[in-house]
């Protein structure tokens, strides 16, 4: 499951909220719906890493009978972006993030249920001390893999994010 002993009590209270399964269907039906009906689910995060899933089903599908881009980009992305959530949650001066830029590739078609795996963690918590330490923003690219059942990889996402101390 990965290192969890540097969170904050609020990271690691944000950490189990997000990975309690019914806690994360209320909060992507309520803030992410297009996730919340295409099956989004959070299988892993921690301080280091975080693992997503998305189905291959009717909804999520394309007329060339693989997963949607823009699908596996909602699953790709929350496998970045819950690193991110959990990174700025509990810090002084708060931390704002938004992703700045977007890189994809799809190798082979997404046939079946894909698994994005981000391992970009460290980094990612390394900008934000880094924005908060000079106040000045930080960006971080984060890298996620997306692949089938088999191991077969389907796609790899770029995200870029930005870090940017609040005013206090």
């Amino acid at each position: 499951m990965g290192s969890t002993s540097t969170l904050t009590e609020k990271q690691e209270k944000f950490r189990q909220k997000m990975l309690n399964p019914f806690l994360f269907w209320v909060y992507t039906f309520g803030n992410v719906p297009a996730g919340w009906m295409a099956g989004m689910r959070l299988k892993e995060l921690s301080k280091e890493r975080a693992v997503t899933t998305i189905p291959f089903k009717w909804l999520n599908k394309n007329p060339f009978k693989s997963i949607y881009f823009a699908v596996q980009s909602m699953a790709a992305e929350l496998s970045t972006a819950s690193i991110a959530l959990l990174a700025i949650t509990d810090r002084s001066p708060s931390v704002a993030t938004i992703i700045v830029d977007l890189k994809a590739e799809f190798p082979k078609r997404a046939t079946g249920k894909t698994t994005f795996t981000c391992e970009d963690g460290q980094r990612i918590f390394e900008a934000v001390e880094l924005a908060i330490s000079t106040g000045q923003p930080q960006t971080v690219t984060a890298k996620t893999t997306g692949t089938l059942p088999d191991g077969t990889i389907v796609s790899v996402f770029h995200f870029t994010w930005s870090f940017k101390q609040r005013s206090k």
